[in-house]
């Protein structure tokens, strides 16, 4: 939870950017300069204090909607819309191609790239990457997105994207939109039969990952899957 208090530095939030940096910045002074004007009544600063007040924490704010954010007295929709576009923004220069594509060097740098790319998705989601010789990503393909209680796609449409790609290598990854990383029952099935499809085929199944909340389940790293 938040502790918000409106703190009166000799600075305003536009000039401690760019004197001190961003990253020295308080969620609140960002959104600030962000708001450009508040009201007659309340500073740019105080309409986001008011902000993050209503919404408690980083990550209430991040699901905010237009209209929530236009509740908020200095906002309004324009505002509000411009808020919206900031936050999806952001999620893209997260979720960059510099950072899904290039080269598998690590699980564990691997998980975590996955974490910050799935981690907040609501729904579901099957992604595939296909490597080459070298472990260099050729594609990332998400090949399913269904709810929570559908099962996970079939190997073999997986599969048939890998030999389209002339993929040496494979991993698979899914999100559990409750946050949690154990692998359920269907889980371990669903790894051992596309391990013995990748296995026929002659493509090196390297892992197979479960994304949560901030944190990873691999496959591989807990030896559950036979080495070559």
């Amino acid at each position: 939870m938040y502790e918000i208090a409106e703190n009166t530095y000799p600075l305003s939030p536009r000039e401690r950017l760019a004197v001190l940096g961003a990253e020295k910045c308080t969620e609140q002074e960002l959104l600030a300069i962000l708001l450009r004007t508040g009201t007659r009544e309340r500073s740019a600063l105080a309409v986001s204090t008011a902000a993050f007040k209503k919404f408690q924490t980083i990550e209430n704010f991040r699901r905010s909607t237009i209209a929530e954010l236009s509740q908020i007295k200095g906002i309004g929709k324009t505002k509000a819309i411009e808020i919206r576009a900031m936050i999806e923004l952001g999620r893209r220069i997260q979720t960059s191609e510099r950072k899904r594509y290039g080269q598998v060097v690590t699980s564990e740098e691997f998980g975590g790239s996955l974490v910050d790319e799935m981690q907040n998705f609501e729904q579901e989601h099957l992604v595939a990457i296909y490597l080459d010789a070298q472990n260099r990503i050729i594609e990332k393909k998400t090949v399913f997105i269904g709810a929570v209680n559908r099962s996970i796609a079939n190997p073999r449409e997986i599969l048939h994207y890998a030999v389209k790609q002339m993929a040496v290598g494979l991993i698979v990854a899914h999100n559990h939109p409750s946050g949690k990383t154990k692998p359920s029952d269907h889980d371990r099935i669903f790894t051992v039969q596309i391990a013995q499809a990748c296995d026929c085929l002659g493509i090196h199944f390297l892992d197979h990952v479960i994304v949560g909340k901030k944190e990873y389940f691999s496959f591989r790293e807990a030896a559950l899957l036979d080495d070559d």
